[in-house]
């Protein structure tokens, strides 16, 4: 099974992490795990003034971030992993990213806002779901 994991590096990414290793009969090593991190993309003004090569480095450099604890994490549990990176908004990268690359499940933590703080707030979570035609397991 093709499985999108989307994680931020944050403690909500850990503590799902944690649960898909602790419920190896759930998920476990045997499936093909895409980790997805979404960089917030860089201002088009200031994209002007900016190299190419500079703003892939910064977004290489930001996703290095989030990847790098979760990569030994991954080897320790014996998972077949595929790191990618993309700038944009999270929830619609998210979602586009699980229709092209024709994933079976997309896993991510949610933080469990109530629905007055999602509508005033937003979450990625929300939309994901509301955008994804792919299932969607959030773990709290």
């Amino acid at each position: 099974m093709k499985i999108l994991l989307a994680v931020d590096g944050s403690h909500v990414t850990k503590r799902m992490l944690s649960y898909i290793a602790a419920h190896d009969e759930l998920l476990g090593s045997a499936h093909e795990y895409t980790l997805l991190t979404v960089v917030a993309p860089v201002p088009g003004y200031a994209m002007k003034h900016l190299e190419r090569k500079t703003v892939e480095d910064y977004y290489l450099e930001q996703a290095e971030e989030v990847f790098q604890p979760i990569r030994s994490f991954a080897e320790q549990q014996g998972w077949k992993i595929r790191l990618v990176h993309k700038p944009g908004q999270a929830a619609d990268v998210i979602a586009s990213l699980a229709e092209s690359e024709r994933v079976d499940l997309v896993v991510m933590g949610a933080h469990g806002h109530s629905s007055l703080a999602n509508v005033v707030l937003g979450s990625v979570a929300t939309g994901v779901l509301a955008r994804c035609k792919t299932p969607v397991l959030l773990i709290r």
